[in-house]
């Protein structure tokens, strides 16, 4: 014979299990609603006309190496650079001296940049101002997702001439842009561009596609402890030019190059990278051009 506890189980254990499993079950549903909630009032990273641009981008802080041989294309906000190019071919050698300054407002970067050049061939020096280039670059669309991170952007430069026997000419260059962050260590730039002079020199209105690439990789200063070193970062570049009218129509010359950057520990405000790189030409066509050239370059981040 069984006990009233007994009975009383046996007899109120349905009813029990059903409450239960509705407990259960508006619980489960009442927190699926409230992470629905949260994750609906979770704010917005897209900002920019539509939407079309990416707070959670890495974009323009100092992830992207700068290039030594292709234009710039990262979000600079305020930052110094010094540049000195010496080519090499046979007998000739080429110095050419660059100091750029940029500067950024909101997602637009203003660059400014003064060339001036040195040859010497056969003995004969000669010397003088290359150009001066002002330029804009803005993105317009990013991207983010897991390890990827791509930002596109529109760009122009224009090099005016000085009127000296280097620079007669006034170049357009208009261009467009895409910076790709994959992970913690890959990036690659990548910049289209079409250029055109206009004047009173020898080349006006010679008209060039132009394309660079630059791969970099990088060690943060856990996985490679340099001292003062923040990051190391190896890189590679290809940029080529390809002749759209005169003479050398439909030719490409290509030319390479391979080298590092090491972003240093700032010194107060500013924070300086260096970075050196060797360059080759690819092909005959850039080969009539130089033979082999070196870059030093020293930037600074304030």
């Amino acid at each position: 014979m069984s006990s009233p506890i007994e009975f009383l189980l046996r007899r109120f254990k349905p009813l029990f299990f059903g409450l239960s499993a509705a407990i259960f079950s508006a619980a489960s549903v009442h927190a699926g609603n409230s992470a629905d909630n949260q994750t609906e009032s979770a704010p917005s990273t897209r900002y920019g006309p539509f939407g079309l641009l990416d707070h959670s981008s890495q974009y323009g802080l100092g992830v992207l190496p700068e290039p030594f041989l292709v234009d710039d294309s990262d979000l600079e906000v305020n930052e110094l650079r010094l540049d000195l190019f010496d080519t090499r071919t046979g007998a000739q050698h080429t110095d050419l001296f660059k100091a750029e300054l940029e500067k950024g407002f909101g997602p637009v970067t203003f660059e400014l940049e003064f060339l001036y050049e040195r040859d010497v061939s056969t003995g004969v020096v000669s010397e003088g101002v290359n150009s001066v280039n002002p330029g804009v670059r803005v993105p317009f669309y990013q991207y983010v997702s897991g390890p990827v991170d791509t930002t596109f952007g529109v760009a122009t430069e224009v090099a005016l001439p000085v009127n000296s026997a280097r620079s007669r000419n006034t170049e357009v260059v208009p261009k467009i842009f895409n910076d790709l962050i994959l992970g913690d260590h890959f990036t690659l730039q990548s910049i289209l561009g079409y250029s055109t002079l206009f004047g009173p020199g020898p080349n006006r209105n010679s008209q060039h596609f132009e394309l660079g690439f630059v791969f970099g990789y990088t060690f943060q200063h856990k996985e490679l402890p340099i001292p003062g070193v923040r990051q190391f970062i190896p890189m590679s570049e290809l940029k080529g030019e390809t002749a759209i009218n005169r003479n050398d129509a439909g030719r490409t010359a290509l030319l390479g190059d391979l080298g590092f950057r090491v972003n240093l520990k700032a010194v107060g405000r500013a924070q300086p990278r260096l970075g050196f790189g060797f360059v080759f030409p690819l092909n005959n066509m850039e080969r009539r051009n130089e033979h082999w050239a070196t870059i030093t370059s020293l930037v600074f981040d304030y």
